[in-house]
């Protein structure tokens, strides 16, 4: 458990109450013996794949696997072209270079974060093959923009929805829209197993079939390999984790969201200082992977300034994250260069992450307010 007093992720409240279901979960499994691809594996891809809205699941290692996978799946690789916003962790662009395509980045919506689809539009050429929006911060992209974007131009919809469990908008669920979806279960994500973990959702049996041979090494049945594979698979111990915590994931985002409602509440005030949240442009099909806000120029105070005074009182704050891709010095060869996508690199310099999880309370949320409040004087 953090002893800080108001921990930037704390996760014993979710798993004390579950701790004698997890372990029996877990000690099912050790009896079972069946630690690869064993049934809690194939009991969990089919419920997270029914509770996203789609048909088929496959649990991969990671989610940076299940959209290198998931692509490859789908026939994308060398010469093709992909559309990535700049904003977003760096997994995303590494899933599909996995694949020998070439990520085209593209800017970002200063408002709510997410890929700016104009221009996406202006990014598309005779190569790209599909588009990766990443639902960021737990908040979709606008479905029905984006399929329209895609149906006009033929291109693939494939979901980052790392940040994104069961979100949903305009009728959509996170991981439904498009052709397929990559899922995280990284600890902290809003549906975390206790190490790494993914998984691909999608309502095309071939391309689950095809991502199933693919995560083990490219065999669709034991021994038989059919084409360039690796090994990419969600332990089935982790799978048993998970599908304990499956059922209680609404409710967690629920509350996710009542706490983002009630920091916008106590923040409305500071927007005259220039600090207020990112939009939120989904009501409360938002899950709140993070709530961010933004500290424009107009903030009497710069932003690491603010951080070391919150850390000092106990108070642990983020940054998702503190530089573009097309700025990490790995990926200069993709030939991207600093004022190329102005408003990500704007966003980079001015968002930081407050204190988010199920079972952060009232007061805990007052006490972040009430210190921000006294710095900023």
């Amino acid at each position: 458990m953090n002893s800080a007093p108001v921990p930037f992720v704390d996760l014993t409240w979710q798993h004390q109450p579950l701790e004698d279901e997890i372990k029996e979960a877990i000690a099912k499994v050790i009896a079972g013996g069946d630690f690869v691809l064993g049934k809690a594996l194939k009991d969990f891809e089919n419920a997270f794949a029914k509770a996203c809205g789609v048909d088929h699941g496959v649990g991969v290692a990671n989610g940076t696997s299940a959209i290198a996978l998931g692509l490859q799946a789908y026939g994308i690789g060398y010469g093709d072209e992909v559309i990535v916003p700049d904003n977003t962790f760096i997994a995303t662009v590494i899933g599909v270079l996995q694949t020998g395509a070439r990520p085209i980045l593209v800017d970002c919506d200063q408002a709510t974060a997410l890929i700016d689809l104009k221009a996406a539009e202006k990014a598309i050429t005779s190569k790209t093959k599909a588009i990766l929006p990443v639902h960021l911060y737990g908040q979709m992209v606008s479905p029905s923009a984006l399929l329209h974007l895609a149906r006009t131009y033929n291109l693939l919809v494939f979901e980052d929805a790392a940040q994104a469990h069961l979100a949903n908008r305009e009728g959509y669920r996170a991981g439904s829209m498009g052709g397929a979806a990559a899922f995280s279960f990284y600890p902290s994500k809003n549906l975390g197993a206790f190490g790494n973990g993914g998984m691909l959702v999608t309502g095309e049996e071939a391309i689950a079939q095809r991502v199933s041979a693919l995560r083990n090494y490219g065999a669709p049945s034991k021994y038989f390999h059919t084409e360039l594979g690796t090994n990419s698979r969600l332990d089935t111990i982790q799978a048993a984790i998970l599908e304990v915590k499956l059922p209680h994931l609404e409710s967690w985002n629920q509350q996710r969201y009542q706490i983002a409602q009630y920091y916008d509440y106590l923040l409305a005030p500071f927007a005259d200082k220039g600090i207020y949240p990112i939009t939120n442009e989904s009501g409360s099909g938002h899950v709140y992977h993070l709530y961010v806000i933004r500290l424009d120029r107009s903030c009497p105070i710069d932003r690491q300034q603010l951080q070391s005074e919150l850390n000092n009182s106990g108070i642990q704050t983020g940054i998702h994250y503190p530089i573009p891709c097309h700025l990490q010095p790995a990926y200069n060869f993709l030939g991207y260069e600093k004022g190329d996508f102005p408003q990500a690199e704007k966003l980079c310099q001015e968002i930081l992450s407050l204190p988010m999880y199920p079972g952060l309370k009232e007061e805990q949320v007052n006490f972040v307010i009430d210190h921000l409040s006294r710095i900023i004087g």
